[in-house]
């Protein structure tokens, strides 16, 4: 009994796993002077999103979000 129930959480697992994809990029600015860069996550206090998402770290190629 326990065995299966292992098994079915291990599977439960394995399909959240597999879905799992790496995190867009997003195109910021700088409010200090203006200049961008291209990073997942938030530079840090004084920066805004401008673009995004983004597939590749150059933020050039848009992610085309699918629904489910």
């Amino acid at each position: 009994m326990y065995s299966r129930l292992a098994i079915a959480v291990l599977l439960c697992a394995c399909a959240a796993i597999a879905r799992a994809a790496p995190a867009p990029w997003y195109r910021w600015r700088s409010l200090a002077n203006g200049s961008e860069a291209c990073a997942q996550a938030s530079p840090g206090a004084g920066w805004q999103r401008v673009e995004g998402p983004f597939i590749d770290a150059a933020c050039r190629r848009p992610l085309r979000i699918v629904p489910l």
